[in-house]
C-alpha cells in the first residue's frame, strides 16, 4: 500500500520532470496531474526541500568568481565566496554564509559516508538551514566533546548533530567527554574506556570534516571563548602563545603551528596531523574578525574546501599577496 509521503514524492518528482525537464508550465503541469495550480507550485516546492531538484547557478567571470578562483589558486583548495551587502551586521553575514555552505555541503554528502562535525557558532548556522537529503548508512559524528565545568554540552552539541542527522536520515555519534581535560592524563585514561574508544573508531572512519573557525577575537563570539570553557590561566596561554583560532578545540598560531601542549594535550578534538589526513575537510567562515584564524587553519593545511563570506575573501586575498 502506498503511503501519504510515498505518493506526494512521487507526484513531486513527477511534477518536477514536466517542469524542469519538458518546459511544460504551472497550468499544463496542473491540467495533466488534474490539480490545481498551487498543488504543482507546492509540489515543486516540496521536490526542492527534499533534494529531489537542486539548483546552480553559473555566474560569468565575476569579481565573486575571480576572487574564489584566486584563493582556490593560491592555497589549492576549492572555494565558494559568499555575496553580502557593504554594510550588514557581523550575524548577517553568518546566516548568509550558513545558508550557502548547508546548500554546498548537502551536495557533498553521499551514502555510506561518515560525516565529521565540530560543534561551535557557524555550524549551529549551518544546521539550521541544512536541506534534507536521502542517503543511506551515512553516520554524522561528533569530533571534540563539548562539556565544561557548568554544563555537560549534550544539548548544545545533541541539537546540532541532530539537525544534520534528521536532514539526512543518519545515525548521529555524541562525544560526551569534556572539550579540554583538567589533566592530559585523565584523557587518555578515558581514551582507554571501550565506549569512548567505539567513538574514537567512528572518528577514524571520517571522510567528511565540518568545521568552522574559532578565535578568541571574533566579533561574533566564538562558543569555546565564550561559555566557560577557559579559566585565566588558559586565557594566559591563549596570549602569551599567540593563539589566533582553533579547529575542533585544537588552537594554533597564524602560521599554522600548533605546538600548544598546555592547551592542546588536554583537548578533547583531533589533533591536527590528524585532521590533515581527512580527505575532504569543509571550512565555512564569515567574519572579518576571524582573518588571522583563516590565515593560521590554511597555513597548517587544514582545509580542503572553503565557503568564505565576500568581504573576508577580499581581506584575506590582500594580506596573502
Amino acid at each position: 500500500m502506498v503511503t501519504q509521503a510515498e505518493a506526494r514524492g512521487r507526484d513531486a518528482l513527477r511534477a518536477a520532470q514536466l517542469y524542469y525537464m519538458q518546459d511544460l508550465t504551472m497550468d499544463a503541469i496542473a491540467h495533466e496531474m488534474r490539480v490545481s495550480r498551487s498543488s504543482v507550485s507546492r509540489l515543486l516546492q516540496h521536490a526542492r526541500d527534499v533534494g529531489l531538484v537542486t539548483i546552480s547557478i553559473s555566474p560569468p567571470d565575476d569579481a565573486r568568481g575571480q576572487m574564489a578562483q584566486r584563493i582556490a589558486d593560491r592555497f589549492g583548495i576549492a572555494a565558494h565566496v559568499v555575496p553580502t551587502p557593504a554594510r550588514t551586521t557581523e550575524a548577517d553575514r553568518l546566516e548568509r554564509t550558513a545558508l550557502t555552505a548547508a546548500r554546498i555541503l548537502t551536495e557533498r554528502v553521499e551514502s555510506s559516508m561518515t560525516v565529521g562535525i565540530a560543534w561551535g557558532s557557524t555550524l549551529s548556522a549551518i544546521a539550521r538551514h541544512v536541506p534534507a537529503k536521502d542517503v543511506h548508512d551515512t553516520h554524522i559524528v561528533q569530533m571534540n566533546g563539548a562539556a565544561n565545568v557548568r554544563t555537560s554540552g549534550i544539548p548544545y552539541a545533541g541539537e546540532i548533530l541532530s539537525r544534520f542527522g534528521t536532514a539526512w536520515s543518519s545515525s548521529v555519534h555524541q562525544f560526551p567527554v569534556p572539550a579540554l581535560f583538567d589533566d592530559p592524563q585523565t584523557k587518555r585514561a578515558m581514551w582507554r574506556e571501550r565506549s569512548v574508544r567505539s567513538v574514537l573508531e567512528i572518528q577514524d572512519r571520517v571522510g567528511l570534516f565540518v568545521f568552522g573557525l574559532g578565535s578568541p577575537q571574533a566579533d561574533v563570539p566564538s562558543h569555546v571563548y565564550s561559555s566557560d570553557y577557559f579559566d585565566e590561566r588558559d586565557r594566559a596561554v591563549i596570549e602569551r602563545e599567540g593563539v589566533v583560532g582553533d579547529c575542533a578545540t585544537v588552537f594554533y598560531r597564524v602560521d599554522g603551528s600548533s605546538d600548544i601542549p598546555e592547551l592542546n594535550a588536554r583537548s578533547s578534538g583531533p589533533d591536527l596531523d590528524t585532521v590533515r589526513r581527512i580527505p575532504r575537510r569543509f571550512c565555512v567562515v564569515s567574519s572579518l574578525s576571524k582573518l588571522d584564524a583563516l590565515r593560521g587553519a590554511l597555513a597548517a593545511g587544514l582545509v580542503t574546501e572553503l565557503v568564505v563570506e565576500e568581504a573576508l575573501a577580499r581581506r584575506l586575498l590582500s594580506v596573502t599577496r
